[in-house]
């Protein structure tokens, strides 16, 4: 465990220096190519209520058209909150991560920046947000708490990350907010008779993935994608789909 922390941790401060060379414009164009795939994928089309992280100004995938495409579409669009536990458990996060829904796109216009840039809720619009785990506002970020009287689930979540390997392996930002609360979701789902989960797709620049000899270094409790969508258009999918 100690060396898979160790090697998460070069190849983080690796991509962030290569990242840093990436211009806006070529961060742009990729991004382009991008949502374009992303819009054209089947899972997308079909999917009812989605989930999009809220890109930074630089060094990821800009997710700005996908929310607004998602929003034209008449789909429930949520996005990510991060939050204090109020009562934490020993053993699990003292912050989690929900995610709200947006009202619609004059809401997500409204958003304000936090110190990394990244679009996101006020506090005194948050008990007023559909939460995707169940009710509204946040969660207690325990993984057996969740629901409180509203519909649970997602059809589909957009994830980021650092870097990403051919076998869909993903390396997110040293958190764990995501596979943390994609524990949650598959859980707070199943708990509700759900035989599905969410159908999960990274996006990823051209410069964070890894070659085919490279591979994300991984535990146990690292989730895997269902597809990975490249800076240069291209589209990777599990073996298992």
């Amino acid at each position: 465990m100690a060396a898979v922390k160790t090697a998460k941790k070069e190849l983080r401060r690796h991509i962030k220096k290569v990242l840093s060379d990436v211009t806006s414009t070529a961060a742009r164009e990729q991004s382009q190519r991008v949502v374009k795939t992303l819009l054209s994928l089947p899972e997308y089309k079909a999917a009812k209520r989605i989930s999009v992280y809220m890109s930074m100004p630089k060094g990821e995938v800009s997710t700005i058209d996908i929310v607004k495409d998602a929003l034209a579409s008449a789909k429930e669009v949520l996005i990510p909150y991060t939050h204090e536990v109020a009562q934490p458990v020993e053993g699990e996060p003292v912050s989690t991560m929900d995610m709200l829904a947006l009202h619609s796109l004059e809401d997500y216009e409204s958003l304000q920046s936090d110190r990394w840039g990244i679009p996101t809720p006020s506090r005194d619009s948050v008990a007023e947000r559909v939460n995707c785990l169940g009710g509204h506002g946040t969660s207690s970020g325990h993984g057996t708490s969740e629901g409180n009287g509203g519909r649970t689930g997602l059809d589909l979540i957009v994830l980021p990350g650092m870097a990403f390997d051919t076998e869909l392996r993903r390396l997110g930002h040293g958190k764990g907010y995501y596979d943390h609360f994609l524990t949650r979701i598959c859980a707070s789902m199943s708990r509700a008779g759900m035989t599905r989960r969410p159908f999960l797709v990274g996006l990823a620049l051209t410069e964070q993935l890894l070659s085919r000899d490279e591979i994300v270094p991984t535990t146990s409790q690292d989730w895997q994608l269902d597809a990975l969508i490249v800076g240069d258009g291209s589209l990777l999918r599990s073996a298992s789909d």
